[in-house]
């Protein structure tokens, strides 16, 4: 068995909704237990952003974009 690895969920919008710790082995072979889009996710990896729920999947760039935060005005 390979070593785990890390995996986004992502709905229509290709925005992260889940992430999991799980070989692709397993993936592969319990497909109904991940179902939709998963695309594998990288935090030791350079050049590569380690996906969280609300990031958004660039499929050109094959890499995740945090969300832009709105900051709120002091009182």
């Amino acid at each position: 068995m390979s070593a785990p690895q890390y995996f986004a969920k992502l709905d229509e919008n290709n925005m992260v909704t889940h992430v999991a710790v799980v070989t692709s082995e397993f993936m592969q072979a319990n497909p109904e237990r991940y179902e939709g889009t998963w695309v594998e996710t990288f935090f030791d990896v350079a050049g590569k952003t380690y996906a969280g729920v609300g990031y958004i999947y660039d499929p050109t760039t094959k890499d995740f974009v945090a969300p832009v935060v709105p900051k709120i005005p002091e009182p």
